[in-house]
């Protein structure tokens, strides 16, 4: 197929690999799944889910972009949502082992990236994402953000609102820049928001 502009947003559980090698398989098992699903409902832009993988969600959306504002907040509630649930699981099995430790060591950020180069290929009933700009969105889920539950966006990204005023403080945070180096593809430029304070 074709390859479309394409939004990517990728909301991925942190501390997943702690939590998994600590907690048993029989909680782990009933608190991912809860958390992911939680995630997916608060879906409020018609984002479709191409892939869910083990800790990560990957939305996307073709066609005209959202706002910068509705983008911000799908962001915000993808991750207040998040939090709610975890409360729930906390509360739920606080008297199981590692069940007093899930608020403590989950948390979640979210990649957002543009992209020209990216198919939408049909694999049986599910449809795959290929391209660079695919592969640019998973490696920015590994970057030099010093903090754990951010929204990270691309310069790609950004550089679509060009024509319109991107207010870089929230109040509750505020954008700053960075930018990491990956082997194959050099140097990716992005800004970063803290989430923390909205659940503070």
């Amino acid at each position: 197929m074709d390859a479309i502009p394409t939004l990517l947003c990728i909301p991925d559980i942190s501390g997943f690999t702690q939590f998994m090698s600590t907690t048993n398989i029989e909680l782990s098992s009933k608190v991912i799944p809860s958390l992911l699903n939680r995630v997916i409902y608060a879906n409020k832009l018609d984002l479709k889910v191409s892939e869910i993988e083990g800790d990560a969600i990957l939305f996307y959306k073709t066609g005209a972009l959202p706002t910068f504002t509705e983008l911000i907040y799908q962001c915000r509630l993808f991750y207040t949502e998040f939090y709610e649930q975890l409360k729930i699981l906390h509360k739920q099995y606080i008297d199981i082992d590692g069940g007093r430790s899930i608020p403590e060591i989950l948390g979640l950020k979210i990649v957002l990236h543009y992209g020209n180069e990216i198919s939408a290929v049909p694999i049986g009933k599910n449809i795959k994402l290929m391209g660079e700009d695919v592969i640019i969105a998973h490696r920015l889920l590994k970057n030099k953000i010093p903090i754990n539950e951010y929204i990270l966006l691309s310069e790609s990204l950004l550089s679509e609102y060009k024509d319109t005023t991107i207010e870089r403080n929230f109040g509750w945070g505020k954008l700053h820049d960075r930018e990491t180096s990956y082997k194959h593809i050099g140097e990716v430029n992005y800004s970063y928001i803290n989430l923390q304070p909205l659940v503070e």
